[in-house]
C-alpha cells in the first residue's frame, strides 16, 4: 500500500533527482541575478564618473544621494552636479533600459520563430523602425503630438517584421539563411528609402543629425523623455514573463505546441505587435543599435539553460550591464570625440554573428519553423 502511493524505488529516485536539479536551477539562477544586478550598479556609477570630465566615484554617490534628498551638504561644483544628475544619469539609464529591451527582444524573436539568428537589426526591423521615425522628422508629422515619434517607429518596425516573416516563410517553414537573407533584402530596401529622404529634405542641418543618430546613440536624452522607453520596456518584460511557458512550448515544434493547447498563428501575431511596439519607442529614443538581442540570448543560457522564465531576466540584466559599457566606451575611447555607441555593438556583434553561422553549419542545424 505504501509502496502504490509512494511509487518504486527508482521513481522515488528520479523524482528526488529532479527536485535536486530544479533546486540547484533555481540558486543558481538567483545567484546569476544577484551578480548581474550588484554589476548593473556598478556599471551605472562607471558611467556616472567616467567621462570628458572625470568625476571620483565617491563625490558622485555624494551626488547621487543628495539629489535623491538623502545626502550630506554640496561641497562639489554646480557644474559637476548637472554633468551627473542632468547629463550622465538619464544617459545612463536609457542604456540600461534600451540594452535590455534588446536582449529580451532578441531573446522572444529567437523563440518565436525556432531559430538563434533572429534579432531586431539583422531583421530588418530595426531598419523599418528608423524609416518610420525619421518620415515623422523630415515630414513633421504631429499626428500623435509628443508621441509621435515612437507610433511612427513601431509602425514601420511592424511592417518590417511581417514583410520579412512573409518573404522567408516558403513551403510552410523558415530556414536560418532565408530568413538573415529576406532580413538584409528588407533592411537594404528600407536603409535606401531613408538615404533617399535624408537626401532630398530641404533641411541640411537636421537631416546631419538624423544621419548620426541612424547610428545608434544615447546622446540628447534627459529626464522628460526617459518615461517612454522605460515604460514600454516594462511592458514588454512583463508580458514575456506571464509568456515564457508558451516560448518553452515554441521551442519543441509548432505541431508540439499546437497538441499542448497554444493556437500559435493568434500567440505569434499578438508578440509580433509586442515586439515592434518596444522595438519602435526603443529605436526612436536611441536609433538602431543592432547585435545586443543576437549576442545576450545565447550567451546566458550558457549559464542558466534555455528555459525562458530564467532567460529573459538574466538576458534583460546582461544587455543592460552591456549597454552601458559599451557607451563608457563609446564616450572614451576617441575623447574628445564620441563614437556612435551601434558602431561599437556591430563591431562586437559582427563577429559573434559569423561564429554562430559557423557553429549553425557545422551541427547542420539549418532548421525552421514548421
Amino acid at each position: 500500500m505504501t509502496q502504490a502511493a509512494t511509487g518504486t524505488p527508482a521513481e522515488e529516485a528520479v523524482r528526488r533527482r529532479k527536485a535536486d536539479e530544479s533546486g540547484a536551477g533555481r540558486t543558481k539562477l538567483a545567484v546569476t541575478l544577484l551578480v548581474l544586478t550588484a554589476l548593473l550598479l556598478v556599471s551605472a556609477m562607471a558611467g556616472l564618473a567616467i567621462g570628458s570630465v572625470q568625476v571620483p566615484p565617491g563625490q558622485v554617490w555624494a551626488i547621487v544621494t543628495h539629489a535623491l534628498g538623502a545626502g550630506q551638504e554640496a561641497d562639489w561644483s554646480r557644474a559637476r552636479e548637472t554633468i551627473v544628475v542632468d547629463v550622465r544619469a538619464p544617459r545612463v539609464l536609457l542604456g540600461a533600459v534600451t540594452g535590455a529591451g534588446l536582449a529580451v527582444i532578441g531573446t522572444a524573436l529567437q523563440a518565436l520563430l525556432r531559430n538563434p539568428l533572429a534579432e531586431p537589426y539583422l531583421l530588418g526591423v530595426s531598419s523599418g523602425a528608423s524609416l518610420g521615425a525619421v518620415s515623422v522628422i523630415v515630414f513633421g508629422v504631429t499626428l500623435f503630438g509628443p508621441v509621435s515619434l515612437s507610433v511612427a517607429a513601431f509602425m514601420g518596425a511592424l511592417g518590417a517584421l511581417l514583410l520579412v516573416y512573409a518573404t522567408a516563410r516558403t513551403g510552410g517553414r523558415i530556414t536560418s539563411s532565408r530568413l538573415v537573407l529576406s532580413g538584409v533584402a528588407v533592411a537594404a530596401v528600407l536603409t535606401a528609402l531613408l538615404d533617399l529622404l535624408l537626401l532630398t529634405t530641404d533641411r541640411g542641418n537636421e537631416a546631419r543629425a538624423v544621419l548620426a543618430w541612424t547610428l545608434g546613440g544615447l546622446g540628447g536624452v534627459n529626464w522628460g523623455t526617459l518615461w517612454l522607453p522605460s515604460t514600454a520596456l516594462l511592458l514588454g518584460v512583463g508580458v514575456l514573463l506571464m509568456q515564457a511557458r508558451n516560448l518553452n512550448l515554441l521551442l519543441a515544434g509548432e505541431e508540439a505546441a499546437t497538441t499542448m493547447g497554444l493556437d500559435v498563428a493568434r500567440f505569434r501575431a499578438r508578440l509580433f505587435v509586442l515586439l515592434s511596439l518596444v522595438t519602435g519607442v526603443l529605436v526612436a529614443a536611441a536609433g538602431p543599435i543592432g547585435f545586443v538581442g543576437l549576442m545576450m540570448p545565447h550567451i546566458v543560457r550558457l549559464f542558466v539553460g534555455g528555459d525562458h522564465r530564467r532567460v529573459l531576466p538574466t538576458a534583460a540584466l546582461g544587455g543592460a550591464v552591456f549597454l552601458v559599457w559599451a557607451d563608457i566606451a563609446a564616450r572614451t575611447v576617441a575623447a574628445p570625440m564620441e563614437i556612435p555607441v551601434g558602431v561599437l555593438t556591430a563591431l562586437c556583434g559582427g563577429p559573434f554573428f559569423l561564429w554562430l553561422m559557423r557553429r549553425d553549419a557545422r551541427r547542420g542545424t539549418d532548421r525552421g519553423v514548421a
